[in-house]
């Protein structure tokens, strides 16, 4: 075998998205949260860049000496061009400026991460970096970790500790131990192998973290085992306190059927379970109000995993007078920002040295593309909404039953902008309106035809399915065959493999499911 090297050329071309217009694309993308982190960001870590206490009048924003600013470094008028070459070349192009954004932001974290890139600031000035990580709240502690410290308290045996210790590492997010004792013995580190647990030894150990951690019902090993740990507890805590939830009669029950019929509660098989086990259906139906108060997940109560608040990007009102739905920005949490016109001036000041003039200039042009990004973002996206506005108008009048198919071409032909742009615009954006905060992206959906011919959206569709299931006989559900009659009584053809798979999407049981037992 025999190496060789040698030279050629090749001729071709490639686009490279400019970084500015990366960020004016990424900056479109951002809900209010990111975008308010982005600016308090660039904020810290660029000195031309002053916020700006706004007067008496709301309204008395310091665009002017912006655009003073920006004239005096000749920069307002070629970015206001990137922008418009941004959207034309989109349009021309769209494969291509989508894989130029996407290879750009690799370069930029190659950046990042080779430790080639770091933000531009002043001598002297403290790292915003480093103040970010600082001021980040501490990390909660994992499940393993808080059972870890319960257990630790535990009066138990040094053997049953150890091998209790293993069984705690081995629980999934839901608490459940799923794992062998074979398979966590294969896995133990050698000083742990070497005690040669038997399985009584690990039942004991089991037993002991299910009895004494908290909350009840980590640690089982199935959902029936689960819910059995649950009404233990229950029934303990009823002796001492008097029942939480339930009479003791009902707790009883439920333990029962749980220990006793748990398949045939799971297919809702009532009156087979009232005939074996001599209940009655009322004490039946007493039980199982009983279990719907526990969790087939009890360990989650100790992941912080609370939903983060969402914060509309805009809101939309209804006008009396204009019968009209309009919609402004929610910018009351953005700061109000202007490039700093004494840095401008200092960056034309040739008595200042080169070095600190160029560092100037180029923060002084990074700071007012961030507030032309802004700006742009502001212009796209109330475009955005004010088209779905006209475009869903049956929505905000009548509910989600009126909601109409719009696919987001339809949006950007209106506009005269591409379809990314759309997209990017609608992306993790949400809307408080006079029917509750919603999702932008939720007013683009598929949809079908009615038999008048008349369009009709897949969410209007599961709006009138989840409407019928509601107020349909418990006692007698009606099937998925059922459904799909009650929908075309209201004019909606639709095949009954659709109707399962909506039903899925909205975790709507199958209707032996929905079935009601009255005693």
């Amino acid at each position: 075998m025999r190496f060789e090297t040698s030279q050629h050329m090749k001729l071709g071309q490639q686009m490279k998205l400019a970084p500015r217009m990366i960020q004016s694309m990424e900056i479109l993308q951002m809900p209010l949260a990111e975008l308010q982190e982005r600016i308090e960001q660039e904020l810290a870590s660029n000195p031309t860049l002053e916020l700006v206490e706004l007067e008496a009048d709301p309204d008395a924003r310091p665009r002017d000496e912006d655009a003073s600013a920006a004239a005096e470094l000749d920069i307002g008028e070629s970015s206001a061009h990137d922008f418009e070459r941004l959207d034309d070349f989109e349009a021309a192009h769209p494969d291509a400026a989508e894989n130029a954004y996407s290879a750009a932001k690799a370069d930029r974290f190659d950046e990042y991460r080779e430790g080639s890139y770091a933000p531009s600031r002043m001598a002297g000035e403290r790292d915003g970096k480093l103040d970010a990580m600082a001021s980040t709240p501490a990390r909660s502690a994992s499940l393993t970790e808080q059972l870890l410290d319960q257990w630790r308290l535990v009066d138990v045996d040094g053997r049953t500790r150890t091998l209790g210790e293993q069984l705690i590492a081995f629980l999934d997010e839901d608490g459940y131990l799923r794992t062998p004792f074979e398979e966590i013995a294969d896995k133990m580190p050698r000083q742990i192998a070497s005690l040669e647990p038997s399985d009584a030894d690990w039942e004991l150990a089991l037993q002991a973290a299910q009895m004494l951690l908290e909350p009840a019902g980590v640690v089982a090993r199935d959902a029936r085992e689960c819910l059995l740990l649950q009404l233990d507890a229950l029934q303990e805590r009823s002796e001492d306190d008097g029942p939480p939830i339930g009479s003791r009669e009902a707790i009883g029950s439920a333990r029962r059927l749980v220990a006793e019929f748990f398949d045939d509660l799971m297919k809702n098989r009532l009156p087979k379970i009232a005939a074996k086990s001599g209940l009655d259906l009322d004490a039946i139906n007493g039980a199982i109000d009983v279990m719907r108060r526990l969790s087939l997940a009890p360990a989650r109560r100790l992941i912080d995993d609370a939903p983060q608040r969402i914060i509309p990007d805009a809101i939309v009102e209804y006008d009396d007078d204009a019968d009209r739905y309009y919609a402004y920005l929610n910018e009351t949490r953005l700061p109000n920002l202007q490039v700093s016109r004494e840095y401008a001036r200092m960056s034309r000041d040739r008595d200042v040295p080169k070095g600190d003039r160029d560092f100037l200039k180029k923060n002084l042009s990074n700071a007012q593309w961030l507030l032309d990004a802004v700006g742009q973002r502001r212009h796209t996206l109330l475009r955005v909404i004010n088209a779905v506005l006209d475009e869903q108008r049956d929505y905000f009048d009548y509910g989600p039953e009126a909601l109409k198919p719009l696919p987001m071409k339809t949006v950007a032909d209106r506009l005269g902008i591409h379809v990314a742009t759309v997209s990017r615009a609608v992306a993790d954006k949400y809307l408080e309106t006079p029917r509750g905060v919603v999702a932008l992206r939720g007013f683009f959906t598929g949809g079908l035809s009615t038999e008048s011919g008349e369009d009709v959206s897949a969410a209007a569709v599961k709006a009138a399915l989840t409407e019928i299931v509601e107020n349909e006989d418990k006692a007698k559900p009606l099937s998925d065959e059922a459904l799909v009659k009650a929908l075309k009584e209201r004019g909606i053809e639709i095949a009954r493999r659709t109707i399962a798979k909506y039903r899925g999407q909205l975790d709507i049981p199958p209707a032996r499911m929905r079935k009601q037992f009255a005693g």
